[in-house]
């Protein structure tokens, strides 16, 4: 659990809601399920209307890093590597084949098979590369679902709060429903900038932060498998290894 973004998440939210109750106002003027719906409804339509379904699910599956972080993996994948590197060296590299099936990451099951075949280093690194690249630019795809609803955001809130204007001018002449209106064109504004600015805008930089940290583990095990096919001494590559650890 990443205690730090709930801190930050309840942070932002208590200061909102404790400098309206500084001012004087009521927590209960700022929940307009009007505005809500407006804002939180049109930004969801404008991302699904410009992403594929595909992307809209991935950055949808992927908000549980916010709080739940994927495990990278390192130290585990350092050991595993120059446990293999050990290996190839007193006894070859078919010697690695029963070692593949136990392995549950495709990518590092697909690097040792193509390290046991016998592919050149070269070929070996470049064909891995571009399976590192599609994959961060898939889910960096899928995490830019969030920067997009934003961007949206605060112009639907905009939108809302037109809407609310539009409503009190049609009821000029009925002061009772003026403040409904007012409050749902005010509101909306507000659930729109503070929802891009609090809680979508940093689920996008985190989320980046996480592909990163992934795709540094992947160059990492590209790292090593080669070390392995170019027979380094396995000191050697935990060394070059180790520089991925943060």
């Amino acid at each position: 659990m990443d205690s730090v973004s709930l801190i930050g998440l309840l942070l932002g939210l208590g200061a909102i809601v404790g400098g309206q109750v500084l001012e004087g106002g009521h927590v209960s003027s700022l929940l307009q399920p009007t505005a809500f719906l407006i804002v939180v409804g049109g930004t969801t339509g404008a991302v699904l209307l410009q992403s594929p379904l595909t992307v809209f699910l991935g950055g949808i599956k992927m908000l549980k890093w916010v709080f739940i972080p994927p495990s990278s993996g390192h130290e585990r994948t350092i050991e595993l590597v120059i446990e293999w590197s050990y290996l190839a060296r007193r006894e070859g590299m078919l010697a690695l084949e029963r070692h593949i099936e136990e392995i549950d990451d495709p990518f590092v099951r697909h690097g040792l098979q193509m390290l046991v075949d016998g592919i050149e280093p070269m070929i070996l690194r470049e064909s891995l590369e571009i399976q590192v690249d599609a994959w961060a630019t898939q889910m960096r795809q899928c995490a830019r679902i969030w920067e997009s609803a934003g961007g949206y955001s605060p112009t639907i809130g905009i939108l809302g709060a037109v809407l609310g204007l539009i409503h009190v001018m049609e009821n000029l002449s009925d002061p009772t429903k003026l403040g409904a209106g007012i409050a749902v064109a005010f509101v909306a504004t507000v659930y729109g900038v503070g929802l891009a600015n609090l809680i979508l805008l940093p689920i996008h930089k985190k989320l980046l932060s996480h592909i990163g940290l992934l795709a540094s583990r992947r160059e990492m095990v590209i790292d090593g498998l080669i070390g392995i096919a170019n027979g380094d001494n396995p000191r050697i590559i935990e060394s070059r290894m180790r520089g991925y650890v943060q």
